[in-house]
């Protein structure tokens, strides 16, 4: 009898060792990591645009008459879990719909954490910044194109100024942050480009600026400022979600614009939710980890989610019978959409379905 259990014990021992050590994300008293080379993505949090968070309106505009609104315009995203031991990568892959990736899709190789943390963070000021200019430009409302920030290694630094409006590149007048973007992207990195601003007394003045590289995108020409559509007509918009980082909220913040400073309600009063990069011109984008932003809207209630379509085949790899999924190429189709819905006008809605076919 005791030579079985002494079997048993030496033979539990390193079982119950490997699973103490899988559980763990470092060896105790060291600095050995333990964590093994993936993410879990899953649902995140969704928030209403046409509501408040944390005391403050997630979109708040100033400067215009405001049209009531109602329902719900959810903005959607992914949660994604790094730093995972052994033990909490195989849960999250059996008991959850999570998708494991390697960590190399969330952090690529050659940037830190923080880099991508920051480079998320632009990406999300950008969007909100083309959301704007989308949206004014949607209403037929004027705009102009404001310096927000000048990047350190930037030859703007010292010459350019947070509030200064860009008027003309090239001698030629910008009618968006696109318009600037590609101007500059007509040059070298090395050459110079001609700017011209309007600075707060109103006063006009040119500069000549040597164009730097990308660090996004080699051999590719980089004033290194941020830029963002204002308002000529002094609407102004602020966007209150600091903690979200990324471009695919930029749709759902276009809508809600548009919805606060024009009659009607966009949504008719529903649960609606969706995801999509835009761009100023109002071109809708693909985005990463659809099936978990669908999943998080149908948690949350939403009965129609706004997908770009290029996402539709992906969309549909898992099924929601309880929520309309609508294809989307750009703001005005995803606002006509949305008005056929309302309407039950099922020969000029799009899903997801018609569009993969």
């Amino acid at each position: 009898m005791n030579r079985r259990l002494r079997t048993f014990v030496w033979g539990v021992l390193p079982i119950a060792a490997l699973g103490t050590l899988a559980s763990l994300d470092h060896v105790p008293g060291t600095d050995i990591d333990l964590t093994v080379p993936y993410a879990a993505e899953g649902p995140g949090p969704t928030f209403n645009t046409l509501d408040d968070y944390e005391g403050k309106p997630v979109i708040d505009i100033q400067g215009a008459e405001l049209d009531p609104t109602s329902g719900n315009l959810n903005m959607t995203t992914v949660a994604v879990r790094t730093h995972m031991s052994l033990a909490q990568t195989l849960y999250r892959w059996v008991a959850t719909k999570d998708t494991i990736v390697p960590i190399e899709q969330i952090f690529p190789p050659g940037f830190s954490e923080e880099q991508v943390q920051e480079n998320n963070k632009i990406a999300f000021s950008t969007s909100e910044n083309a959301a704007t200019a989308a949206a004014l430009r949607y209403l037929n409302r004027p705009f102009d194109v404001r310096v927000e920030e000048i990047l350190p290694d930037s030859s703007a630094k010292d010459v350019l100024a947070p509030g200064d409006i860009i008027v003309a590149v090239d001698g030629r007048k910008v009618a968006d942050p696109m318009t600037v973007r590609t101007a500059v992207r007509a040059h070298a990195p090395g050459e110079d480009v001609s700017i011209m601003v309007r600075k707060d007394s109103g006063e006009e003045a040119v500069h000549k600026l040597k164009l730097g590289q990308s660090k996004q995108e080699a051999g590719k020409a980089q004033l290194g400022i941020l830029m963002s559509a204002q308002s000529a007509e002094g609407i102004q918009v602020e966007y209150n979600l600091d903690d979200i980082g990324g471009p695919s909220a930029g749709l759902i913040f276009s809508l809600a614009v548009v919805d606060k400073l024009s009659p009607g309600e966009i949504n008719g009063g529903k649960f609606v939710a969706g995801t999509g990069t835009i761009k100023e011109d109002g071109t809708v984008g693909p985005i990463g980890g659809i099936v978990h932003k669908i999943q998080a809207a149908s948690d949350a209630g939403a009965e129609v989610f706004l997908s770009p379509r290029l996402n539709c085949g992906e969309a549909l790899s898992r099924k929601h019978d309880n929520l309309t999924i609508v294809a989307v190429d750009s703001l005005e189709d995803a606002i006509s959409q949305l008005e056929a819905y309302n309407r039950g006008d099922k020969e000029q809605l799009r899903t997801c379905d018609q569009a993969k076919n």
